[in-house]
């Protein structure tokens, strides 16, 4: 065993993650063991002690006959014997009058019902038994030297071993394996409910709204629905209410910031009025930023949407202003999401990448569980400690990143609102250009 990496033999690791077979193996086992003890007690107690006695019951009758024969070994006396034993004794015998080393002996066998046949007549007459329990057919077969020969003797085999154990062990298995289908099944139904939950909050949370569905299970899983549709209800009027309350907000703000451009139109140039015309372009640019990081996504419905498209179309977008900045593309790169939120999200990533640096790098990938956006930049970066802040709205980090002074610290809110509201998020690191790095996380359903 390697000391630096010991193995450790966890149960956990070996064990299902699923609920459905978790809850199965926490009916099924228990019940498996319990039959099984159940089984082997049965044939301890039960099953041995009863092949035991019949074992022995044939050995009594078999010396008695040897005796009886013995005592007048003539024809008349053995066919006598041969009528009593087949009648009331349900035994077959014949004798073999050749010399015992031309008999070809049946094997032995160490079996313990084996043992409770043979050592009786071993102890009773001293003599070497031969007994073969593995002829076909529903007979066992006894050679038993005699004075002047071997004598054959044919049993039944119920005559020497207990025919309840193997149908017991069958009935058991039966009853076991059904136990087990109606055990499966009934969990299977306790199940679907919650898994249908899961799918419900999973979809939720990515801004997908899959409508009502039958509420069904046990009373605790029909509380945890219910409860889920009520928090459904009310987040989606608290985003119906924020979209209308900002829809007044932008009528009541564009209206006078429209009447202040057209005044300082009207006004004669000089330094103030420039002044507060770029005052006044700063307010209207804020607002738009605020009104696009609060009003949200539920305007748009979700698809399946190339992300590698629509990064190859804000990339060009960014080329035509002068930056320096290429994509790369790997993997299937679908993944259910709104279209135009996920060009803002990027557009803000790429465009805050390409303020703070010379050169940017956006890398699409594909995987089995999400969709990866990377954008690199060789810019100045950010401190690992700084790296939520610059998640805060109107955040600037002007002590660690130039100023950029077309924005007003809503772009990486945003980016992260987005993908936040699809179920993944953003997050930041070293980049290996030297920068800092943004990676996108997009969720696909399994």
């Amino acid at each position: 065993m390697n000391k630096r990496f010991p193995i450790r033999f966890r149960l956990r690791d070996y064990l299902p993650r699923g609920l459905y077979w978790r809850t199965a193996l926490i009916i099924i086992v228990p019940a498996a063991i319990f039959q099984l003890i159940i089984t082997l007690v049965f044939l301890d107690d039960h099953w041995r002690f009863t092949s035991k006695r019949l074992s022995q019951a044939v050995a009594a009758d078999v010396s008695l006959l040897l005796q009886m024969y013995e005592a007048e070994p003539t024809p008349e006396n053995f066919l006598r014997l041969q009528r009593h034993a087949r009648a009331p004794l349900r035994l077959d015998i014949t004798l073999d009058r050749e010399p015992l080393e031309r008999q070809a002996c049946a094997r032995s066998r160490s079996d313990i019902i084996d043992r409770y046949l043979v050592e009786p007549l071993d102890s009773e007459f001293q003599r070497p038994i031969w007994y073969d329990p593995t002829c076909p057919g529903s007979y066992v077969f006894l050679r038993v030297p005699t004075t002047d020969g071997i004598l054959n003797i044919r049993a039944e085999r119920d005559r020497v071993q207990a025919r309840s154990g193997p149908l017991f062990v069958t009935w058991i298995l039966c009853a076991t394996v059904f136990f087990c289908l109606v055990s499966i099944l009934f969990i299977r139904s306790q199940v679907r409910p919650i898994e249908r939950l899961a799918d419900a909050m999973e979809r939720f949370g990515r801004g997908e709204d899959g409508g009502p569905f039958r509420i069904r299970g046990a009373r605790e899983v029909r509380g945890a629905t219910r409860a889920f549709f009520s928090m459904r209800e009310r987040v989606s009027r608290l985003i119906d209410q924020r979209s209308q309350l900002l829809a007044g907000v932008s009528h009541d703000l564009r209206t006078p910031l429209t009447r202040l451009k057209l005044q300082l139109a009207l006004l004669p140039p000089s330094s103030e009025i420039e002044d507060a015309k770029r005052d006044l372009a700063d307010m209207e640019e804020t607002l738009e930023e605020y009104l696009a990081f609060a009003q949200g996504l539920g305007e748009e419905a979700p698809a399946l949407i190339d992300v590698a498209a629509i990064a190859s179309e804000v990339v060009a977008d960014s080329a035509r202003g002068g930056g320096d900045v290429t994509v790369e593309q790997s993997g299937d790169v679908s993944a259910p999401a709104r279209g135009r939120a996920i060009k803002r999200c990027l557009a803000n990533l790429i465009d805050n990448a390409v303020a703070h640096g010379d050169k940017v790098r956006v890398t699409v990938k594909g995987e089995e569980t999400a969709v990866f956006v990377s954008v690199d930049d060789n810019g100045p970066g950010i401190p690992e400690e700084l790296y939520e802040d610059a998640f805060r709205p109107f955040s600037r980090l002007d002590a660690t990143r130039s100023r950029n002074q077309k924005g007003v610290g809503l772009g990486l809110a945003i980016a992260r609102d987005v993908a936040r509201s699809h179920g993944g998020d953003i997050i930041l690191s070293q980049s290996p250009l030297g920068g800092l790095r943004a990676t996108l996380r997009l969720p696909r359903p399994a």
